[in-house]
């Protein structure tokens, strides 16, 4: 570049190069001094080069360059290298220079000022930063003068340290988990489980405390992530009771199954065995005894257009698909071990939720036996109440409804019982019609404003008599098989309390009460005995929609 050219560049920077200097140096003698030796260094480089191509680049690079060597000379330096000059670094990370000899010390020192705590990187920010004096950060932060100055003592001592240890990640870092599948026992709130687990790190790090407590510290070397983004997500989940704080370390508070092939071939031999039993019987009492015809037992589901001039009536294999699961589930209750109530496991949640959590993790190379019975689309059993009605219901492989859990469900659930009881006074709106119809609770035929017909498509117990005649055939097969449940369970119960947390199996114990009662892996169990001997026949594709729903007397 020529001179001219050059002079005119440095006129225009002198100014601004002062600024910098006077702003970064402990007296105006030095200032001046360091802005001479910038402009100079600046001046020369210009002289030489002809392809510059960012010139604010260029001399700010100088800048900061010179600046390091003016901290190296002033010997204000903590761990070899000062953290004002890590302060301008982080401030504009772009301006470093790649031959900078202090470069990789300036980005451990950076990284290492992300594990101190939330309030030593606010005072060490402001101080060396936004240079702002000890007594303003003070009253800025509400705390006495002499807790700031201790602070950035400690908070020396602590990058000094930071920078002398070999973080170590684990395997988490290379190879992150993601939850299999995750679930809710109880009510759900405002917020849904996708919303608490939207990311892998929040998954991650729930997985690195399963077992042990850790600091937000301990989990980000785990992780191989940044504290600041593991204490973001720690505050969040705590804050839900996902976490539980035990001091200064985090644990989580909610089992996460990582079940072995050995355990599920345990527990899959386990449901096999005691739903041939319970569901073959169940089946062959519900045949024999009539009960079927019971005329407060009723479904109009139908695969053809509803008549306007008959009424229709679902055929016993429809109906059958919903009352078996629904007797599995609710027979019995006078045989559960309720030693543990849901009040002493359950947690409530700031969103109003008041539920048990669980999620799985399973390894990506696993073999099963293959007769082993998965868990396809399944959700459930579900049921929402209005005091007098519950909707109760299960999706799975077999039905075809979309998702039906979470937040939308139960509204949706509330909204179908208040529809049913409004059509015993009076006919829907066209709207509702429609609405009930695209979930498959009802078909209608008919000029709406003319000769009309409407059917409901799910099963209706319109009465707690006949309720309570088919929960009492399922208590006397469940009576009838006690002994021989308990001994089946035994084992898997034994394996899987110990593969829990001790600070997560009363919540287990909880759960494991549910064995063979509302339990959805004993429902799917039943179906599936009924399915391979043939009794129950698989659904029409007219059926899907209304499948496995029903709605009973609260």
């Amino acid at each position: 570049m020529n001179r001219q050219d050059a002079e005119q560049i440095i006129t225009e920077y002198l100014k601004p190069i002062f600024g910098f200097a006077l702003k970064r140096c402990q007296n105006t003698q030095d200032a001046e001094d360091l802005s001479q030796h910038i402009v100079l260094n600046a001046f020369r480089a210009l002289l030489m080069k002809d392809d510059i191509g960012d010139i604010r680049k260029f001399i700010w690079t100088i800048a900061h360059n010179a600046l390091s060597n003016y901290y190296r000379d002033a010997a204000k330096t903590i761990i070899g290298v000062s953290i004002d000059e890590a302060a301008e670094v982080v401030a504009d990370s772009d301006s470093m220079a790649d031959g900078d000899d202090n470069a990789d010390a300036i980005c451990r020192l950076q990284s290492e000022i992300a594990y101190l705590s939330k309030l030593q990187r606010k005072i060490l920010i402001a101080y060396y930063f936004e240079n702002r004096k000890q007594a303003d950060i003070a009253k800025g932060l509400n705390i006495p003068l002499g807790t700031v100055k201790w602070h950035l003592f400690e908070a020396k001592k602590e990058l000094k340290r930071g920078m002398d240890t070999v973080r170590k990640t684990s395997e988490l870092k290379f190879n992150p988990i993601k939850f299999h599948s995750y679930g809710i026992n109880g009510n759900i709130g405002t917020k849904s489980p996708d919303e608490f687990f939207r990311s892998t790190l929040s998954q991650n790090i729930c997985y690195c405390v399963r077992n042990t407590a850790k600091t937000i510290n301990e989990i980000a070397d785990d992780l191989g992530v940044s504290p600041v983004y593991v204490e973001t997500e720690v505050e969040f989940l705590e804050e839900y009771g996902f976490l539980q704080a035990q001091k200064d370390k985090y644990i989580v508070n909610f089992i996460i199954s990582e079940p072995t092939a050995e355990l599920l071939t345990l527990q899959n031999d386990m449901y096999k065995h005691a739903a041939e039993l319970f569901a073959n019987d169940l089946y062959d009492e519900l045949i024999s005894s009539g009960i079927l015809d019971d005329p407060d037992i009723w479904c109009a589901q139908t695969d053809a257009p509803i008549s306007l001039t008959e009424s229709s009536k679902a055929d016993r294999n429809f109906i059958l698909w919903s009352l078996i699961p629904y007797i599995a589930a609710w027979s019995g209750e006078k045989l559960m071990d309720e030693r543990i109530s849901f009040e002493e496991v359950a947690t409530i949640r700031p969103d109003g939720a008041y539920n048990i959590f669980h999620a799985s993790v399973i390894p990506n190379e696993m073999i099963l036996p293959d007769d082993y019975t998965y868990m396809k689309n399944w959700c459930g059993p579900m049921w929402n109440g209005n005091g007098d009605r519950i909707l109760w219901q299960i999706d799975s492989e077999w039905s075809d409804r979309g998702e039906r859990h979470g937040i939308q469900y139960s509204e949706d659930a509330k909204r179908i019982l208040s529809l049913y009881e409004r059509e015993f006074d009076d006919s829907l709106s066209k709207d509702e019609y429609a609405w009930l119809s695209e979930r498959g609770c009802v078909k209608t035929n008919g000029d709406y404003d003319g000769y009309f017909k409407s059917a409901w498509q799910i099963v209706i117990l319109s009465s707690n008599e006949v309720k309570e005649k088919l929960l009492a055939i399922g208590e006397k097969i469940k009576a009838k098989y006690k002994n021989e449940f308990d001994t089946i369970k035994a084992p898997y119960m034994d394996a899987v309390l110990d593969s829990v947390p001790t600070h997560l199996r009363k919540v287990k114990e909880y759960e494991l009460q549910f064995l063979f009662h509302s339990d959805g892996w004993f429902l799917l169990h039943c179906i599936v005995a009924l399915l391979n001997n043939g009794k129950l026949k698989s659904p029409t594709e007219g059926q899907k929609k209304a499948l496995t729903t029903l709605i009973v007397p609260n």
